[in-house]
């Protein structure tokens, strides 16, 4: 698994020793009640339109008195602020834009309003220095979202650019404690300054993507949250990284799984593929807090090493004696189920990058040797033999058609791919191996981004109930800059 989602050691190799002095560092712990370092507590609702500006900051990324780094981010704070909202309720934003480029939000994972997508050059133009946006919309489904910018993702995300947004659903869990997680990896100089340079590097684009090679959570290094056994506690986990896909593990607790790129989902242990993040991906958790008192319990990542993210560090004596209710299922929000009788049928195949065996490429109409896409606008990759956003959509589907999508990995990396405006099913997996197809078990769970492996095929199918213009790329942000976008549209 390691080598196959496109994890690379050198990402930890590369500034390891810098990466773990940091996760290294004591911080204390706060009294309960309090906001611990590092954390991200769901607070009060935004009252009116809520004012959201892009613009530079300073964040101690390795650690309290490490030096700080510059970063872009709303507010200039990293991540950005969390917006908690009723399901159902609009969420009014004013953005405003202080940086010195382009810039948009996109609402990632949200069934919403076409023209408040937040794609530049395809549902609305990039909000230029200086200018603002204002973005309404409802929420139609509860549940783990986030936000971050359309133009120049690859760059702007990897600055900082990104925030949580939370829908509440009308029952809450029985639960003591409700956190919002942002796991990030960055590219760090020893000196804690961004790297820079490897933005636009052709190879960070024709490989897995840019790793880093400094891990956080809600832009800290060390993460610890005071408990007490016996409680209960929901974690949000979302995986903000530009390209690095997260293998967790949880220990020193007990887990259930209760949601999925904010779609819920019967309660179950979690299952290695649960915890497999691919960039933009999230899982619900609820995590039973049994330890012992004066023990802890551990959220580790362990895509190229072992690396403790979250410690809950559990009180010497105090226990949480109330007794729970059993969780429960979440309500399903209102997706729409397939009818697979007479399905719109499509094809996207996966071509390029690095070992990809891909000489040519179409790019606005015109012919390419892969050499000419590569000095040229800096293309490696392509969908369906085009490379880019096209100018004709992949498919048009009626509004209230089944489309079934096929989507071919024939390239030597994994890709996470995302669907805008819908959630999607997935309904068979095949991974090709040495003896021939081997059938993958699969779950037909509601995602808005689906891992698809080297050498693997996937259908998944959506009902095209959402009219607009909607972007399908990868999320591994470097592998949709060098050419794998395109789009759909629902009449």
């Amino acid at each position: 698994m390691k080598n196959s989602v496109g994890v690379s050691r050198r990402a930890m190799i590369r500034g390891l020793a810098m990466s773990l002095t940091a996760c290294a560092l004591p911080l204390p712990l706060r009294a309960d009640g309090e906001r611990p370092h590092g954390a991200i507590l769901l607070g009060a609702r935004p009252k009116g339109s809520l004012l959201m500006e892009a613009r530079r900051g300073q964040v101690e990324l390795l650690g309290r008195g490490l030096g700080k780094t510059a970063i872009w981010g709303y507010g200039g704070s990293v991540p950005g602020p969390v917006i908690r909202v009723r399901q159902n309720e609009q969420v009014q934003v004013r953005f405003k834009n202080s940086l010195e480029q382009g810039s948009t939000i996109h609402w990632h994972g949200i069934r919403i309003d076409n023209k408040m997508d937040g794609v530049a050059g395809l549902t609305q133009e990039a909000v230029a220095p200086g200018e603002s946006f204002d973005y309404r919309f409802t929420v139609p489904d509860a549940g783990s979202y986030w936000y971050h910018p359309h133009n120049r993702s690859w760059e702007q995300v990897a600055r900082g650019l990104y925030g949580l947004l939370i829908v509440d659903e009308p029952e809450p869990l029985d639960v003591d404690h409700d956190l919002a997680l942002a796991f990030d990896d960055w590219q760090l100089k020893a000196d804690g300054s961004l790297e820079e340079e490897s933005f636009s590097a052709i190879g960070e684009r024709a490989h897995g993507g840019r790793i880093g090679n400094v891990m956080t959570v809600n832009g800290q290094s060390d993460v610890r949250f005071a408990v007490r056994s016996g409680d209960r506690v929901r974690v949000r986990l979302c995986n903000t990284a530009n390209s690095r896909i997260l293998v967790l593990r949880v220990g020193g607790c007990g887990a259930s799984v209760i949601a999925l790129d904010g779609q819920p989902v019967a309660p179950r242990t979690p299952s290695a593929s649960d915890l497999i993040l691919a960039p933009s991906q999230r899982v619900d958790l609820v995590l039973e807090m049994n330890g012992a008192p004066g023990s802890r319990a551990v959220i580790w990542e362990n895509s190229d090493m072992r690396l403790p993210l979250v410690r809950f560090v559990y009180h010497d004596s105090d226990r949480n004696n109330r007794q729970h209710k059993p969780v429960r299922k979440l309500a399903d929000n209102p997706v729409p189920a397939p009818d697979r009788r007479k399905p719109l049928k499509v094809e996207l195949e996966m071509t390029g990058g690095a070992m990809g065996g891909m000489r040519s490429a179409l790019y606005k109409g015109k012919k390419m040797t892969i050499r000419e896409l590569v000095d040229g606008p800096g293309l490696i990759w392509a969908f369906n033999g085009v490379a880019g956003m096209p100018e004709k959509p992949l498919f048009s589907a009626r509004r209230g058609q089944t489309v079934e999508l096929d989507m071919i990995n024939n390239t030597a990396f994994a890709h996470a791919m995302h669907m805008h405006g819908h959630h999607m099913s997935e309904i068979r997996r095949v991974r090709q191996t040495r003896k021939g197809p081997r059938f993958m078990d699969t779950r037909p769970d509601w995602r808005d981004t689906i891992l698809v492996d080297r050498a693997e095929a996937v259908k998944v199918a959506f009902v095209a109930d959402n009219p607009g213009k909607w972007m399908l790329h990868c999320h591994m942000l470097e592998h949709q800059a060098g050419g794998m976008s395109t789009w759909f549209e629902v009449v």
